[in-house]
């Protein structure tokens, strides 16, 4: 006999156990249980006993454990487990825990009482407490114990308690809680449960990069079987959702958890890099390789030379390395490479490519496929070499490859370009021939390809007859059952009867023989609203029906709109455009924006037009190169001081952004406004100064910005010109329109309260000013003194330190210049400094003569 301590609490529903035979007989029949039935007893079964029961035993304070003796026989242990069965049965899994405990503390063997317990009773308390999704927490710490015991936990399950207990996961990863479903799964997969069947693995991934927690993940793919997919996986769905900075963790965690090296995971980071837009951090990947002295694979070099294919250096470079890492490239690298001089316009370097490949095919290393011939004929098509294209073409079927969508579309692409309708159009009913079905971009290169042409016409005719069933209302039938085409279609067309009824018979004969689905796409509608020439209502009408096949105007549509309805004139109308567009869900554009102001500008309503300028910028669109063209050269001539205000602040902003502009227009109005202020005082009103003339070869920016830095400033500022490293002639414009300023402002009831301080230039002490700067002086002064009748006075040079030179530029300086530096406080400043002291020259004009100057002005005026 062994002493078995029972440490579980009392309960209704559990029999007081059997007696042993060597107790002291009772009045009633003593009940034997046996090994067979011990698994089916029933309260109502047992006989009753004076005995107290173990449990009432256990929870009384005065019975000592060791009273409780039990035999360890095969029967007994039935009956144990029979009991656990019905605690968990009945929801107490504290006891049945304990109850266990005591069992293997008895030294019952685990495996032997585990064969004893009741599996459907176990199930259905379990599946009790994963029901109401409650207990799973209970239900886990009762694993645990039992499983500390050396009690399988797994054993515990039946299907269908595993079936809820897949369902409570589940649950807890729909609500988001990917932390604690990753936290079950850890200690299920503690149990040996087969978590990779609980649930779908992409599921898991996709909850997790959609919370962005790549930690999670992680730890998720570390519990399953190959791994190393897994990872792939999670990297690929995390940079599928633009999230490079999470998948790259998880590519750093891959190479701390996987024991060896896993080429494929480096591709697939590689490729999500590209995918992300993050060309660099693919270089850094292929870097990390080469430190390591891991040798990359084929497929490894592709991925990166496809992501760089932007980059054709770069690309190359890629190629020669694998060539001396000596890894065999496949018709795939040549076909990246071919993409990378597609992409950099080098028709010369595919070329040369494409012979390479041809040569190899020749040796039988490789074999051309469909992507090469179509690759090099887009390269060729690109660069309008139609001629090349259709050479390259015959290769191909010569070769036995037969094109597909893609190599007839570039082939008619080729065509198209080049401006050869007839031919592209030609290529397109070989392509129906061949049976090969185009696709959406095939027929709307055809259609682009005919309004380019100004073949307005022809291009709805294909759209018609392209949509099937409508063919016969478009064209009509002649006496034959030809589809023909009407006449005011034919004149509309420019008259071409003979072509285009030759055209008609073949669509006869294809589209309804060879027939094919086509699917109108946007670009589709949006290619046959600029058919439409200046017919803004025909457009309209393309929108809405547009709208009524499902399709969604983007913002090239709109953009077309406002531009046909302001071609006639009606800014308001495109206007309203504009408005009807955001209206609609669909944010303008700076293509849209653009389009407005250059309808505004073209019916001088130039108000309007800087209206929408600073709206754009108010909604943070940036104006491109057409914007700021378009303003600039909406004005033949400036009125007022606002006007050039308005230009030049476009101007600035124009450079500030990065635009090379054309200065010269701009510049030849400044020139004709800041004239002006000189021309009540010369008898002859329309002839200029012969000093405008500007230097040929002379960039205007630096002219245009001392004008703006001038104009741009507010009235209250002191009137301080500032000529240093303008010539004689952009000097003279520099200080006419500052004048010019100046007038309009006291005409708005501005006086000039001080004196006008006009700033030379500089020069090195004890050196001579040279020329340029005398006739810079001589030039202002006999403006300001003999044109307009100003009074000036010289100033004394002003010394200061130019910050700008370096000590071995510094020359020694004469005592006298010495004393001078020592009265201005400078001579430490200088002795410790390889600054060197320069002199800045300068002129005044006194305001007073600047007030008669203006009043005499406005005298003229009245």
């Amino acid at each position: 006999m062994r002493v078995l301590v029972i440490l579980c609490s009392s309960s209704s529903s559990i029999t007081n156990p059997p007696k042993p035979s060597t107790t002291p007989s009772h009045h009633h029949k003593q009940f034997k249980p046996s090994s067979s039935h011990s698994s089916k007893l029933s309260p109502t079964k047992l006989p009753s006993s004076p005995t107290p029961s173990p449990f009432s035993i256990l929870h009384s304070r005065s019975a000592p454990l060791s009273t409780v003796r039990w035999d360890t026989k095969k029967t007994h242990v039935s009956y144990l487990a029979n009991i656990a069965s019905k605690l968990v049965r009945d929801g107490k899994l504290q006891d049945f825990a304990m109850l266990v405990e005591s069992v293997v503390v008895s030294g019952v063997e685990p495996t032997q009482f585990t064969a004893e317990l009741s599996v459907d009773l176990i199930a259905k308390g379990i599946s009790g407490f994963l029901r109401d999704g409650k207990g799973r927490r209970s239900v886990i710490e009762v694993l645990r114990k039992v499983d500390e015991l050396g009690v399988p936990p797994l054993k515990l399950f039946d299907g269908s308690a595993m079936e809820l207990l897949v369902k409570e996961c589940r649950r807890i990863l729909k609500c988001g809680e990917v932390e604690e479903f990753v936290e079950l799964m850890e200690i299920l997969a503690g149990f040996h449960f087969p978590i990779n069947e609980v649930m779908k693995t992409s599921d898991v991934i996709k909850i997790c990069a959609r919370k962005s927690n790549p930690n999670m993940a992680i730890r998720y793919a570390c519990l399953l079987p190959h791994a190393n997919i897994i990872f792939c996986d999670i990297i690929y769905e995390f940079g599928k959702r633009g999230d490079l900075a999470s998948a790259l963790t998880v590519y750093e965690a891959s190479k701390k958890n996987l024991s060896s090296t896993n080429m494929y995971i480096y591709r697939t980071a590689i490729d999500v890099c590209g995918s992300c837009g993050d060309y660099l951090k693919s270089r850094h990947i292929y870097e990390d390789m080469i430190k390591e002295k891991v040798t990359p694979n084929t497929y490894v070099l592709n991925s990166l030379m496809n992501v760089n294919a932007h980059d054709l250096n770069y690309t190359f470079h890629v190629y020669k390395n694998m060539q001396k890492l000596r890894v065999k490239a496949d018709m795939a690298s040549y076909n990246i490479l071919l993409k990378a001089c597609c992409i950099a316009g080098r028709v010369d370097l595919a070329q040369e490519i494409y012979r390479e490949v041809q040569e190899l095919e020749s040796s039988g290393v490789l074999k051309l496929d469909v992507f090469t011939y179509s690759t090099i004929v887009k390269v060729l098509a690109d660069a309008k070499l139609w001629q090349m294209a259709l050479e390259v073409k015959k290769d191909m079927l010569s070769a036995g490859v037969t094109p597909n969508t893609i190599t007839w579309s570039s082939l008619i692409n080729a065509c198209a370009n080049a401006g050869l309708v007839e031919k592209a159009i030609q290529l397109f009913e070989e392509m129906l021939l061949a049976g090969c079905e185009p696709n959406s971009q095939c027929c709307n290169i055809l259609l682009h390809a005919c309004v380019e042409a100004c073949q307005y016409d022809r291009a709805f005719r294909l759209f018609q007859a392209w949509k099937g069933n409508k063919a016969e209302k478009t064209f009509g039938k002649d006496d034959k059952g030809n589809i023909n085409g009407n006449s005011s279609a034919a004149n509309a067309c420019g008259r071409r009867v003979t072509s285009m009824s030759h055209f008609s018979s073949n669509l006869h004969n294809l589209y309804y023989s060879k027939g094919f689905v086509f699917t109108p796409t946007t670009t589709t509608y949006n290619t046959l609203m600029k058919a439409c020439g200046t017919d803004y209502y025909r457009a309209k009408v393309l929108m809405d029906e547009m709208k009524t096949v499902g399709l969604f105007p983007n913002q090239i549509s709109w953009s077309i709109l406002i531009d046909l309805c302001g071609g006639s004139g009606n800014v308001e109308g495109a206007l309203q455009i504009l408005r009807s567009m955001r209206a609609d869900g669909v944010e303008p554009d700076v293509v849209a924006y653009t389009t407005v102001i250059k309808v505004c500008v073209e019916c001088k309503d130039l108000k309007l037009a800087f209206s929408l300028f600073e709206e754009m910028k108010r909604y943070q669109i940036q104006p491109n190169l057409v914007t700021y063209n378009t303003l600039l050269r909406a004005r033949s001539r400036y009125g007022s001081l606002h006007e050039v205000q308005q230009c030049l602040a476009v101007y600035q902003d124009m450079r500030r952004a990065g635009y090379k502009s054309n200065d010269y227009y701009l510049k030849q109005l400044i020139e004709e406004w800041c004239e002006g202020v000189t021309q009540d005082n010369n008898q002859n009103q329309g002839e200029l100064s012969p000093c405008i003339k500007t230097d040929s070869g002379r960039p205007q920016s630096l002219l245009l910005e001392k004008v703006a830095e001038h104009l741009l400033k507010r009235i209250a500022e002191s009137l301080a010109i500032d000529l240093r490293g303008l010539t004689k002639v952009e000097a003279r414009i520099v200080v006419l329109a500052v004048l010019q300023m100046v007038k309009e402002n006291y005409s708005l009831g501005h006086p000039v309260k001080e004196d006008m301080l006009i700033i030379l230039g500089t020069s090195k002490i004890n050196a001579e000013i040279d020329k340029r700067k005398l006739e810079v002086k001589d030039a202002i002064t006999k403006l300001l003194q003999d044109e307009l009748g100003l009074e000036v006075r010289p100033m004394g040079s002003k010394i200061a330190l130019d910050k700008h030179i370096d000590k071995e530029n510094s020359v020694d300086l004469s005592p006298k210049s010495k004393d001078k530096l020592a009265r201005n406080g400078l001579a430490n400043e200088y002795k410790h400094s390889t600054r060197r002291p320069v002199v800045i020259q300068r002129l005044r004009v006194t305001g007073e003569s600047l007030n008669h100057w203006l009043q005499r002005r406005s005298a003229i005026r009245q």
